[in-house]
């Protein structure tokens, strides 16, 4: 009996705008002179935020934290393209989505100091918790996404991993169980070609990572992680698919950590400099910047004044956050469960 074939399949990459600045006039996403500044400053906070909290831990005023820089593409232009309504199930390197949809800057740092009363997000905002434990998110992202189905709620639920997460069993079983329920979802990986000291090379031996959706039975795209236009392009189509019953999407921003992993590594002992050299090259905000001077929207002197007022804004955070009172004892029972237990609650009288 012959050989058959039995199915093909093609991975496709997006790009918008190049690393000099210059967009694809037929690939631009729709967006308002005012959605386009608001994306830049969004970057500029992001990258102010990254470099103050650095700071920070180093001055033993927070604990380790996780850099984003050169991330900031990825993570803005895809949590730009989210509705109020949608659900969020991030890691831990994604401090640029949560300032994209207005999560207290002084509760973030609060939480990287130590205070997990800063996990709780406020009303109205449907943020799950950081995962640290790397793919642990992604199933309770799928169940998320069973719930809404459940309920015919008209939301999306989005969760966000790096390259390494793809090497976790939490990744498959979320993959497959949203592949086989159709369900509305969007996985976002920040493939940012370093699982800590892992090399994305020795992790997989696939052309791209966004292909491994085909085995699952949905689409999967790479984008320009860099490029802010290509990232949030992407998952606007990903998010309508979804709130539209057309299922899940596998979106790579392929992007590069710029920093260490975190501030407890040394990203020298294992990274060769020429490497992190020519990703800087590729720096997602100077590619928005060379795209706004060239339309007469920006100038050196504009940048500096938006980050002159993105430090005064986290400079006021890092006031607030260091004036809240550390937690009582009995506060550790506090949102565990909806009722405590007999037992719980005559421990808690104990504190």
């Amino acid at each position: 009996m012959p050989l058959e074939s039995i199915g093909k399949f093609e991975t496709k990459r997006l790009g918008v705008l190049n690393e000099r600045g210059e967009a694809d006039p037929d690939l631009m996403p729709q967006l308002s002179e005012e959605e386009i500044r608001r994306m830049y400053e969004l970057m500029l906070l992001a990258r102010v935020f990254d470099e103050r909290a650095v700071a920070l831990q180093r001055e033993g005023r927070i604990g380790t934290y996780p850099p984003i820089l050169g991330q900031e593409a990825a993570q803005v232009g895809s949590a730009f393209a989210l509705s109020p309504g949608d659900w969020v199930f991030p890691s831990f390197r994604e401090m640029g989505v949560h300032l994209t949809l207005g999560f207290p800057i002084a509760q973030l740092l609060q939480y990287w100091g130590g205070d997990e009363r800063a996990q709780k997000a406020p009303e109205g905002l449907n943020i799950f918790p950081f995962c640290v434990a790397v793919a642990s998110q992604i199933p309770h992202a799928v169940g998320a996404a069973l719930a809404v189905r459940y309920r015919r709620d008209p939301a999306v639920v989005v969760t966000y991993f790096g390259d390494g997460a793809t090497s976790k069993g939490d990744f498959h079983e979320g993959m497959n169980m949203a592949g086989v329920f159709k369900l509305p979802m969007v996985f976002i990986c920040q493939n940012n070609q370093w699982a800590i000291s892992v090399p994305l090379k020795t992790q997989t031996a696939t052309t791209s990572l966004a292909q491994k959706a085909v085995a699952y039975g949905f689409e999967g795209v790479q984008v320009d992680g860099n490029d802010v236009f290509a990232v949030y392009r992407a998952t606007r189509e990903a998010v309508e698919k979804a709130r539209g019953g057309g299922g899940p999407t596998f979106i790579e921003c392929l992007t590069y950590r710029m920093a260490d992993h975190t501030t407890a590594d040394d990203a020298g002992r294992y990274r060769p400099p020429e490497e992190v050299a020519l990703w800087r090259e590729r720096d997602p905000i100077t590619r928005l910047e060379r795209f706004l001077e060239a339309r007469g929207a920006w100038t050196p002197q504009r940048r500096v004044e938006a980050k002159e007022k993105a430090a005064r804004v986290i400079d006021d955070a890092i006031r607030e956050m260091e004036n809240v009172l550390p937690p009582a004892p009995a506060e550790l029972f506090d949102g565990v469960l909806a009722a405590l237990t007999p037992r719980q609650t005559g421990q808690k009288k104990g504190l």
